[in-house]
């Protein structure tokens, strides 16, 4: 039987154990629950007219404060960050609008790093566009599809190897080889993604634009160690085993990104005594390089006496 009530002109308190008692008297009310704990400072929550003393909660009137201090609760007596706001480590992203190189470079920037480690395939233009913090659209407008920018990240990783190897002229020829080869590692160790996402274009994919970035950078590199040796046309069997002494070179650059278990001078004196041991073989094959090898022997020789 419901209770009856007294007329509006009275108000009806209803606080601790009475409201319990109160709640479970009404039809189809839920099980009830326990008295709220007031802090030790009581608070007035107002809602919609009415006030309840002590914390506890008027049935079927509002709560009476704003949502962040639920927020507040949540979180231990602080603010939830806003996370549109917010980094993950909590500093607000304060981002600078950059200017139309520079947001392509920073595009061109996460795409080396994925292609670097997943082949061009298996890279979308939204993973791209996730790494660099943009949308897909973005990246569409710079580049206009996946093939583009794939075309633009080996040009761009090309274009920084060309300017390190610009040819040195001091030196005997096997110093400048030495200095072409230590740039070369420069170009390694400072731009892996870039190094390896060019290599990886390599001989699986040597038609078409593709091709042509990778073929030319390596075109480039033996161009750099003809010029340290002071030979302008090379014979075949020159060209054969220079070629085959830069894909050891090659091999070896991605061997050591992913080992590093020897020093990188190491490394550098090993591939320049191959080429010296390959020189010497090849030597045995043809008069011409022959006489290559006893001039380079004779030029390192000299400026030890």
């Amino acid at each position: 039987m419901m209770p009856r009530l007294r007329p509006n002109s009275v108000r009806q308190r209803v606080t601790g154990s009475r409201q319990s008692e109160f709640r479970a008297a009404l039809p189809g009310a839920p099980p009830p629950f326990p008295p709220v704990t007031a802090p030790s400072r009581a608070r007035r929550v107002r809602g919609k007219g009415q006030r309840a003393r002590g914390g506890a909660a008027v049935p079927g009137r509002g709560l009476g404060y704003p949502s962040w201090v639920a927020d507040r609760a949540a979180t231990g007596g602080a603010r939830r960050p806003n996370t549109r706001e917010r980094r993950p480590g909590g500093a607000r992203q304060g981002r600078r609008r950059l200017s139309v190189d520079e947001r392509r470079d920073e595009l061109i920037e996460a795409a080396l790093e994925l292609f670097s480690t997943r082949p061009p395939e298996d890279v979308s233009i939204d993973d791209v566009a996730a790494a660099a913090g943009a949308s897909r659209a973005l990246v569409y407008h710079y580049f206009g599809g996946k093939y583009e920018l794939y075309l633009a990240a080996l040009g761009n990783a090309a274009r920084k190897l060309a300017v390190l190897l610009e040819p040195p002229t001091e030196g005997t020829p096997i110093d400048r080889l030495r200095i072409s080869l230590e740039r070369y590692f420069d170009f390694v160790e400072s731009h892996a993604a870039g190094f390896t996402a060019l290599l990886r274009g390599g001989p699986a994919d040597r038609s078409g634009e593709v091709g042509e970035i990778v073929d030319g950078i390596r075109q480039l590199l033996l161009g750099r160690i003809l010029s340290a040796m002071e030979v302008e046309t090379p014979t075949p069997v020159l060209r054969i085993t220079l070629r085959s002494w830069m894909a050891s070179v090659e091999t070896a650059g991605l061997d050591w990104l992913e080992n590093r278990d020897v020093t990188r001078p190491e490394l550098e004196r090993l591939l320049v005594d191959q080429l010296i041991v390959l020189l010497h073989v090849a030597g045995q094959h043809t008069p011409d390089i022959a006489e290559l090898f006893d001039r380079l022997a004779e030029a390192e020789l000299g400026t030890t006496d």
